[in-house]
């Protein structure tokens, strides 16, 4: 309520004692008549008098009345904290007090949703969480006792077991290592090391270690061109190459069968790279692209689990171009395929890229 606009309290206030000033001047007019003694000053005293006391007496009342009851209001769903309710703050006018009450109901529905998706979100991560860390526990252990149960004896079987149990053991470190990552970058405790380097000797290198994961999928890991000339990014060096590892690996464990994954360079701007990694595989389906990120999130809940993986490799990827205030975009087909972009710093000594003959077959 504005300071233009009279408070409703006093316009009941000088309506109501009006009233009750017009009455008892009536009554006065009448006590007089009858006494045959009308005296014109004495009448217009008794109204003056009449209206003031009133209306001191009507406006005090309501207001304190009205007072104690929209403050218990404010008391009994929070509006405002307990030790900034005083009276100067504590409006009396009831449009007012309705918008409070809507907005504070409007802002509970808000935070009642927020923390019912949260919820939901935490019910289903832990549910994550435990079926991927049971998995390798049961097996690892499934191993062992199968061992102490006499199987130790027998040397082939030893071997053989104790290799699973180890493979199931690699499988655990590699799931919370990945978690130790998310808590670090999301907790703002890891450091980016900084520095310039070569992000297209960088993607070769990846390339050269999934080779063989790729080959067994007959995927082909290209670049879009040939790139004769090294292009100087500045980031976090080995960061980057996790990040671009596990976006191949992500387009390898959904590719198809003698498809490619390829990777393009491009000059976005004056200060960005523009990196895209792109697959001609199975693609995503509209309503899981908004989830690809999240920790666990898995869109073929089957097929993927037995590709192994931490579940995290997307939700790394994220975090770390996060970390370096960066963007990352997806865009992708069901059927046709996926492509991941995203942005790198350049460094100073960037050359224009000079792209050859394309590689892709």
């Amino acid at each position: 309520m504005t300071n233009k606009k009279i408070k409703k309290t006093y316009k009941f206030a000088y309506k109501t004692s009006l009233l009750i000033s017009l009455f008892f001047t009536v009554v006065l007019i009448i006590m007089l008549y009858l006494a045959q003694d009308i005296t014109w000053w004495i009448i217009a005293t008794g109204f003056v008098s009449s209206y003031l006391i009133s209306f001191f007496i009507i406006q005090q009342r309501v207001e304190h009345f009205i007072y104690r009851r929209v403050k218990s209001i404010y008391d009994r769903v929070s509006l405002l904290d307990a030790s900034t309710v005083h009276r100067d703050n504590v409006t009396t006018d009831m449009s007012t007090l309705q918008e409070e009450v809507e907005r504070f109901a409007k802002n509970k529905k808000l935070e009642i949703d927020t923390l019912k998706d949260r919820e939901n979100y935490r019910k289903e991560f832990m549910g994550n969480v435990s079926h991927e860390l049971k998995t390798p526990l049961f097996t690892v252990q499934g191993y062992i006792l199968t061992l102490l149960d006499g199987a130790i004896k027998d040397k082939k079987v030893r071997d053989k077991y104790l290799n699973r149990a180890s493979k199931g053991v690699d499988r655990l470190i590699y799931i919370v290592r990945d978690l130790d990552m998310i808590t670090k970058l999301e907790s703002g405790d890891l450091t980016l090391n900084k520095q310039d380097f070569d992000i297209h000797e960088i993607i070769q290198n990846v390339f050269d270690l999934l080779e063989m994961k790729a080959a067994k999928r007959d995927i082909t890991l290209t670049f879009d061109s040939f790139y004769p000339d090294p292009v100087w990014v500045h980031a976090d060096k080995e960061k980057v190459q996790q990040l671009l590892t596990n976006l191949i690996v992500n387009s390898i464990k959904y590719g198809k069968k003698e498809g490619a994954t390829v990777v393009s360079l491009e000059e976005l701007n004056k200060e960005k790279l523009l990196i895209k990694v792109s697959d001609n595989g199975i693609g995503i389906a509209p309503g899981n692209i908004n989830r690809l990120f999240e920790r666990f999130y898995r869109v073929d809940k089957s097929g993927s689990r037995k590709e192994g993986g931490s579940g995290l490799g997307l939700s790394i990827v994220k975090h770390i171009i996060e970390a370096h205030k960066e963007k990352i975009s997806v865009e992708s087909q069901l059927g046709e395929g996926s492509e991941f972009s995203f942005t790198l710093k350049k460094a100073e000594n960037f050359t224009k890229i000079k792209p050859g003959e394309s590689n892709v077959i």
